[in-house]
């Protein structure tokens, strides 16, 4: 008897499946087809960005070096071109290296302005490389307090927040990456103001951080060093050169002195 209640049992559920299945089978084989279209086009969608980012490296490097070997309206062009199509941060990558192009051609006014779009766009790497860029341009034309105005949020603090595995952020203070980078340009803004003692205090302070890199240490060490020996105030003075004494002119009449020979007196 349980063999035949089994049997019943296989036939009811064959039975049900295959209703089902006419009513929704349709449907199913679409949902399938589908997640297999999706996921097919995600594949294609990631291999083309892929590409796409080989292509725009290629074209940075190679705009790059067209700017390095002087062809700078080539380079320009295509700096241009990547800054309005380029995806991610490859637009602006390529705006700070129009920038740098224009620096090399001592156009700094419109580096600055590019500088400081990029900056005031980017709160990132990116931006805090356009600001130190900037400010070093600020350095030569601005006063020290327009410096310190400008460089001031790279000497706070930044906010990092991070999230747990149950979804609850956390929230941490840590010093800015570029605090040393916009302490070097703040205390060359002083020298080139002049103010040449608060400049060696600056660099010294500087030279002796710990926690800055090695090369800003190095400078900040050199300038201190120079500016505590007087700087370009105490470069000494050169001698005049000797008066170059002119050759002795023959008396005239009187008889040629022969050459020696050897030592031995003519005869």
């Amino acid at each position: 008897m349980s063999d035949i209640f089994h049997e019943v049992e296989e036939e009811v559920r064959r039975e049900r499946f295959e209703k089902l299945w006419k009513q929704y089978g349709d449907y199913i084989i679409a949902g399938v087809a589908l997640i297999i279209i999706a996921i097919a086009g995600y594949e294609l969608w990631t291999r083309y960005q892929e590409s796409q980012r080989i292509k725009t490296s290629e074209s940075l490097i190679l705009a790059q070096e067209l700017a390095d070997s002087g062809n700078f309206v080539k380079s320009t062009e295509t700096f241009n071109t990547l800054a309005k199509d380029a995806p991610g941060g490859y637009a602006e990558i390529a705006r700070l290296s129009r920038a740098g192009v224009l620096l090399a051609q001592r156009k700094n006014d419109d580096a600055l302005t590019i500088y400081k779009q990029i900056a005031a766009d980017d709160q990132g790497p990116l931006g805090g490389l356009a600001t130190i860029r900037a400010a070093w341009i600020l350095a030569e034309t601005a006063s020290p307090a327009e410096v310190q105005s400008f460089v001031a949020p790279l000497l706070k603090p930044v906010e990092i927040t991070t999230y747990s595995w149950w979804v609850i952020p956390h929230t941490r203070t840590e010093p800015n990456a570029w605090r040393f980078a916009a302490q070097e340009v703040l205390a060359y803004a002083d020298y080139h103001a002049g103010l040449t003692q608060k400049a060696q205090a600056a660099f010294a302070v500087l030279g002796d951080d710990k926690d800055a890199p090695e090369g800003a240490r190095r400078r900040a060490q050199a300038m201190a060093t120079f500016l505590k020996n007087g700087g370009l105030a105490n470069f000494g003075t050169v001698p005049p050169p000797a008066p170059e004494t002119p050759p002795a002119t023959p008396t005239p009449g009187a008889p040629a002195m022969p050459a020696p020979t050897n030592g031995t007196p003519p005869k």
